[in-house]
């Protein structure tokens, strides 16, 4: 997260992450879509979990790399955009048109690749209105510089539950696999995943600090416990079941040894 105001680097005041876990996101936004059609931000809610990320296309670095970043990620989870989950890429930028939009959307969508995303992958463009509110909501600090014409901000992520509430942050420019997919489990409240993600959310913990999940040694130590009682309760079991026939068997085979009858050379 980001260190206060008064102790960042002059122009930089104002760029930073302030985490609103719970917040929600409103839904009454407006915005216009890569086709120039006005939507609300609440046509995207109510269904799945959703990933937001907030850029400007025509940046020349971090949003490229972070949008990269997210596309790589999303590539190697077995999950689909437009299937369980959706993404919402929002241009923080009010300058910028639905032409740009359709442009970065069809860059992506050529790098990822899958059947259905074009449904589920939205980049939005907007007025300063309705940026404000979605970034003030969000904790999404920027600020922009007139010298270079350029927008300083952080990099982060946003894992939104079906209802349009931030469930995570994840930073940086590249994302683990592992914990996106946890992330967009957790923010589903189970409803996408299988038996193991359940048990692997059991044993590990959103750390809101880092925007990682890390390993709870009380519960990994709990599952292992019960499974070693389970297996030895098992072998019990199938002991106690066996255990006479097995030994009758074991004694009849020992005499019939012994009647063998034997020659002498």
């Amino acid at each position: 997260m980001s260190p206060p105001a008064n102790v960042r680097p002059p122009g930089l005041k104002n760029v930073g992450i302030e985490q609103h876990l719970n917040q929600q996101i409103p839904p009454d936004l407006t915005f216009q879509d890569e086709n120039g059609k006005s939507v609300r931000l609440g046509d995207y809610f109510g269904k799945k979990p959703v990933i937001l990320n907030l850029v400007y296309y025509q940046c020349p670095m971090l949003c490229g790399e972070v949008l990269t970043g997210l596309e790589s990620a999303l590539r190697v989870l077995k999950f689909d955009v437009g299937k369980e989950f959706d993404v919402l890429t929002v241009s923080f930028d009010p300058k910028e048109t639905p032409q740009m939009a359709a442009a970065k959307k069809v860059e992506y969508l050529k790098r990822y690749r899958r059947p259905g995303a074009a449904a589920g992958w939205h980049f939005l463009t907007g007025p300063a209105v309705s940026i404000d509110a979605l970034t003030k909501a969000a904790g999404f600090q920027y600020q922009y510089d007139p010298k270079s014409g350029q927008f300083a901000h952080a990099t982060a992520i946003m894992v939104l539950t079906p209802e349009g509430k931030i469930a995570q942050y994840y930073y940086g420019v590249e994302f683990a696999p592992k914990d996106l997919r946890l992330g967009l489990i957790q923010a589903s409240e189970n409803k996408i995943g299988t038996v193991v993600d359940q048990v692997l959310l059991y044993c590990y913990h959103y750390d809101p600090d880092t925007g990682k999940y890390g390993a709870i040694i009380s519960r990994v130590l709990q599952l292992a416990a019960g499974a070693t009682v389970l297996i030895l309760g098992t072998f019990l079991v199938l002991m106690s079941r066996m255990g006479p026939a097995t030994t009758v068997a074991g004694r009849k085979r020992l005499l019939a040894y012994d009647r063998r009858p034997t020659t002498n050379d």
